[in-house]
């Protein structure tokens, strides 16, 4: 397969411009895409709500070594025949790096197969691969959903690794910083891999911490006392 050079990156502007892509799918028929329900930008349970399966890999100017995680896209297709033409929403969760198109979006096999006439998923899914359309949409998540700030596994006084996740407007994050009660210093977190920042520092990290973090389109915001005092690691802390 000739290789195909990546479009310029997706970013934060928002149109009713529509632009073409290919879509491939993996994993299970009705699946979420990886085998673990996780992915490249450190999600995890991508399977269950909010993101409920409607989730995808997409290539270079899109997941861009991990800032497009959380970012969302409206798809659709209106060829073959089983295509609705109906746009449906996907999260960013994974990477995909195939050089088949420009753009291209490797979706879970239960969000692209959402692209069909109803009772003609399968139908659909059969052709493997499809040309569509796409546009970066603003994330809405479900009412009751909290913004997420996950302390991964190994996090420890002196290492700190956090996931920010469901972050409603743009999706995705730029720069995450850190402030421990009573301090007036933040302390900026560094791009670890996916979704994930971290910071290692000789000081230990006590808590209660509020987090300041940046999205794409330059929307900072402030949590106060999200991560508490005698935090631990592999644990989630939800927005009040």
């Amino acid at each position: 397969i000739p290789k195909v050079p990546p479009g310029p990156n997706i970013t934060a502007t928002y149109g009713d411009k529509w632009l073409d892509a290919k879509s491939t799918w993996y994993g299970k028929p009705t699946g979420a895409g990886p085998k673990d329900n996780g992915g490249a930008c450190g999600y995890k349970d991508v399977d269950k709500a909010p993101f409920n399966g409607m989730t995808g890999c997409g290539n270079t100017p899109i997941f861009k070594d991990g800032r497009g995680c959380g970012s969302c896209f409206e798809i659709k297709c209106t060829k073959p025949e089983s295509c609705s033409g109906e746009a449906v929403t996907v999260h960013i969760t994974d990477d995909n790096e195939e050089p088949i198109a420009p753009y291209h979006f490797d979706l879970s096999g239960h969000a692209f197969g959402s692209m069909a006439k109803k009772g003609e998923e399968q139908k659909l899914r059969s052709a493997g691969e499809l040309e569509l359309q796409f546009r970066r949409v603003k994330c809405k998540y479900p009412e009751g959903t909290k913004l997420t700030f996950h302390v991964e596994k190994g996090s420890n006084p002196n290492y700190l690794a956090l996931l920010v996740k469901y972050v409603d407007g743009d999706g995705d994050v730029v720069a995450v910083d850190i402030k421990e009660k009573g301090k007036d210093k933040w302390i900026a977190l560094k791009e670890s891999w996916g979704a994930i920042w971290r910071v290692d520092t000789p000081d230990k990290l006590t808590g209660p911490f509020t987090v300041r973090y940046t999205t794409e389109g330059g929307t900072k915001s402030e949590v106060e006392d999200v991560i508490p005092e005698g935090w631990k690691a592999d644990t989630s802390y939800e927005a009040k």
